[in-house]
């Protein structure tokens, strides 16, 4: 499979490493210095891009133009969603994104929707969410922690909101729950929900060790994406 990364940064660099490890050829490489519209695209299978929240949008467009299927990990672009799939289905293209591509994480995402479930009934424990990343992370919350607080509030119906703060737990109103991000050197990602009442408390965690899970997953994405079109997320990955 013919691949161009789409942001060459630590991100990029890993998932170069593993793509050609699983027999894959990297034939385009796109950064600040060398634009998407430099490549050329006639012998390109998939693009995976991991940028900026301000680039994204750009370059889903940029591939759906060409009929190139495209997976991205970058994060905190969502308010252009509907914007993107409009353009993705106009062109008969395809898209895959996540918030997070870790096999693991996905798992745990699977996880947490279903003890949300779980918990719903039971009004004595009050949630919360806490997220620790490294500190050249962009996005606070993370994409990530944003999508297990959603997931939360989709399963639990006495739930309305949540309240994101930095470092300290944000104060919060009846039918909230609080959301608490953590910037510490070299830490590759750490997400933890907690559950707590009067007389007990109920965890789970999710560490990753290094980046590699990230960069596996969106490889493993692409291999799955490649010849099919429409708009997916991890989840069908998962699932399939």
């Amino acid at each position: 499979m013919n691949i161009a990364l789409i942001g060459y940064g630590k991100m990029g660099k890993i998932i170069e490493e593993i793509a050609i490890s699983r027999g894959h050829h990297i034939v385009g490489k796109s950064n600040s210095q060398t634009p998407i519209e430099s490549l050329d695209f006639n012998n390109i299978d998939v693009a995976i891009e991991f940028t900026t929240p301000h680039f994204a949008a750009k370059h889903i467009e940029f591939c759906a133009l060409k009929n190139t299927p495209i997976v991205v990990g970058t994060t905190s672009w969502d308010s252009q969603l509907p914007f993107v799939k409009d353009i993705v289905i106009e062109n008969d293209a395809t898209l895959l994104y996540a918030s997070n591509f870790s096999i693991g994480v996905n798992l745990f995402f699977e996880l947490n929707r279903k003890l949300a479930e779980l918990m719903a009934p039971h009004h004595d424990y009050k949630v919360s969410v806490s997220e620790t990343h490294h500190t050249d992370k962009v996005d606070s919350p993370s994409g990530t922690a944003a999508s297990i607080a959603n997931d939360i509030l989709l399963e639990n119906q006495n739930i309305t909101s949540w309240v994101h703060n930095e470092n300290d737990k944000p104060r919060t109103a009846r039918g909230q729950f609080a959301v608490i991000s953590h910037r510490k050197e070299n830490v590759p990602g750490t997400h933890e929900v907690e559950y707590t009442s009067e007389i007990d408390t109920i965890e789970i965690k999710h560490t990753a060790h290094s980046r590699q899970g990230f960069a596996l997953g969106a490889v493993i994405a692409a291999e799955w994406v490649k010849d099919k079109k429409g708009i997916y997320t991890m989840e069908d990955v998962i699932k399939n």
